[in-house]
């Protein structure tokens, strides 16, 4: 293992990490008002209300199958009866269709903001390198699935780049797993650590504030459109 190697695979996500943490802090400190996802629905909703339902149920599909891939070991799927060639086929075929849903989203997010002036207007340079990350990590994501596991022979992430991603979070990285991967999989994986440092300071920071506090509440008020007309 190259000292680069070490500083790619062990010293890069921790500082992502410990950036990702303290970024967090320092923006609910200095910037409450902010936390949001400065919504501009008032400026244009249509091509809003698909891209966003399109993008954030694809991604919501798409980590579901990275929390199933890397951090539930191969040893335990094998263990409740799901066998290495049921696994590349269910990989396959879920990791495509989500991929297809959160990359069509987020065209038509991007497409909104250059068509319409008044979106553009309000789009700043972070939002620009998030735009950007996004669409590079979800195609990139995307060939991966099609290539390696929908057209090709498939590549068992598994045994390698899952291993080093676990370590990490129990102080026992193992960066030469991760340097034997294929390049387009260490590509993904140091481009993710890079959004990752950049979530605090964008618009992102919003994915923490779902309203968990409405669940339950019987009595949440909408507002209708049009007045009701009294008799």
């Amino acid at each position: 293992m190259t000292n680069a190697g070490m500083y790619v695979w062990v010293v890069g996500p921790y500082v992502a990490i410990a950036i990702f943490v303290a970024g967090h802090v320092w923006r609910y400190r200095v910037d409450q008002f902010g936390w949001t996802s400065r919504s501009t629905q008032m400026l244009e909703s249509r091509w809003l209300a698909w891209g966003s339902n399109l993008f954030h149920y694809g991604a919501l599909a798409a980590i579901g199958g990275h929390v199933l891939g890397i951090l539930v070991p191969a040893q335990l799927t094998n263990y409740i009866g799901v066998t290495e060639h049921s696994y590349h086929l269910l990989s396959a075929a879920a990791g495509t269709t989500a991929g297809v849903i959160c990359a069509a989203g987020l065209m038509i997010l991007v497409a909104r903001r250059m068509l319409f002036p008044r979106v553009r207007v309000t789009t700043s340079y972070t939002d620009m390198a998030v735009y950007l990350l996004l669409t590079l990590i979800i195609g990139i994501g995307l060939y991966e699935t099609i290539a390696y596991s929908a057209l090709g022979a498939g590549y068992d992430y598994r045994a390698t780049v899952a291993i080093w991603f676990r370590g990490l979070f129990i102080l026992s990285p193992k960066p030469a797993l991760m340097a034997s991967a294929p390049f387009i999989y260490q590509l993904h994986a140091a481009l993710a650590w890079l959004l990752f440092a950049l979530w605090p300071f964008s618009r992102l920071v919003h994915a923490w504030s779902i309203p968990f506090q409405y669940l339950g509440r019987p009595y949440i008020l909408y507002r209708r459109r049009f007045a009701v007309t009294r008799r």
